[in-house]
């Protein structure tokens, strides 16, 4: 029997996986330890129920994925806007060190994964869905460009891309830590011996990163307006990149207009930008993007990639941990610091920044403070890597 819902009847299921998440996640500590996000979760779950119910034949379920697009420009927009280049000045030498060192990574992923697939015999756009896309970018960067890599030819990308950033999660937590205690073990490294910081450029990146939402009808009633003006904008320069047979993902011309709306206009001419109203409509529709993207996987079609899939990504891991052991850490200055920061792009650079932070948390409990590394993880993880990736995944997706 086959079942297809609407828009709106897609959208309460959406809103049921997302809940089911959410409360599973309370319960379960093993979700929180790996910082598991609710609407994967909850659709990890429905996926395999959507399996069961396929694969016996009691149910063949199809859902509207329309408003996917929509919640998936608003959330990319929104991180756009929220990126100030103020901040790299801020961050200082030590802010554009990592970033240049989290660019290294990301090349690495996306090469290694395409060489990697060719080994396998599978297509190497497929190694893009096992590189950066979903390892450095999280589930989404996966769920926005995988259907982009599927109009290309490249068969169950986005399955592929969300089993790995699931992956992902987990062995960036799991890999990160005991790769910066063995550092600090081994050079005898201690918190008194971390640089200090400029503690206003702390407080400043601070208000730019740890914002309170607020619940203001005009202030988010303009920024809504911004994110729509700017997603709107962004089709233009989609159209433009198209003429010149160049493949940009939808949401990549939506971030760029509002970098600039953010850096030229706003910043430059000290207009006030409602941006904790931005990130908080940014982070909804994440919530929900993601939700509709993993109730759009078919498990069914994983079968013949297992195992190619997981020797890659085992691989991955290897290089992931490699380079963060030995270029990060001497990049960042070969100090206390470096090997916290070395935690955190570990955590980011195979899951997501609240593993970063989750990683770090747990090394400064133990060995002490590390500011430096608390004023650059979030700002790099949270802001600069996904426009960093957007535009390193748009190049490959192109050459390769």
């Amino acid at each position: 029997m086959s079942l297809s819902l609407n828009l709106y009847q897609s959208m309460a299921l959406a809103v049921a996986v997302f809940y089911l998440g959410t409360l599973l996640k309370k319960k379960i500590k093993v979700f929180q330890t790996y910082c598991i996000p609710s609407p994967v979760i909850g659709g990890v779950i429905y996926a395999i129920l959507n399996l069961i119910l396929y694969q016996t034949g009691v149910l063949n379920l199809e859902i509207d994925t329309t408003l996917q697009s929509v919640f998936m420009n608003v959330f990319f927009c929104s991180v756009g806007f929220t990126a100030g280049f103020g901040m790299l000045k801020k961050g200082g030498k030590s802010l554009i060190v990592f970033l240049v060192a989290v660019c290294i990574l990301i090349g690495i992923q996306d090469v290694a994964g395409a060489a990697l697939c060719k080994v396998f015999g599978l297509q190497p756009l497929l190694g893009l869905a096992l590189g950066s896309m979903p390892l450095t970018g999280g589930h989404a960067t996966t769920t926005a460009f995988a259907p982009l890599l599927e109009s290309m030819g490249v068969q169950n990308a986005l399955i592929v891309g969300v089993a790995a950033a699931t992956y992902g999660l987990v062995a960036g937590n799991v890999i990160g830590n005991p790769l910066a205690r063995r550092r600090i073990k081994k050079l005898g490294l201690s918190s008194s011996d971390a640089a200090q910081v400029d503690h206003e450029a702390l407080l400043e990146l601070k208000k730019n990163t740890e914002g309170t939402a607020k619940l203001d009808v005009d202030r988010g009633t303009l920024a809504l307006a911004l994110i729509f003006l700017a997603c709107g904008l962004g089709t233009l320069i989609s159209m433009l990149f198209a003429k010149f047979n160049i493949t940009l993902a939808s949401y990549v011309g939506s971030m760029i207009i509002g970098i600039i709306i953010r850096n030229a206009i706003c910043d430059k001419f000290d207009l006030d930008l409602p941006v904790q109203e931005i990130e908080t409509i940014g982070s909804i529709s994440l919530n929900f993007f993601l939700a509709l993207a993993m109730m759009g996987m078919q498990l069914w079609q994983l079968a013949d990639l297992a195992g190619p899939m997981v020797a890659i990504l085992l691989i991955q891991t290897v290089l992931t941990g490699l380079f963060v052991y030995f270029v990060t850490f001497n990049m960042m200055g070969r100090d206390y610091d470096a090997a916290v920061l070395s935690a955190g792009h570990c955590g980011f650079g195979m899951g997501a920044t609240p593993n970063a932070m989750a990683n770090m948390d747990a090394l400064t409990k133990v060995f002490g403070p590390s500011e430096k590394a608390y004023l650059i993880i979030p700002v790099c993880g949270g802001f600069f890597t996904d426009i960093v990736n957007s535009l390193i995944l748009t190049f490959f997706m192109n050459v390769l």
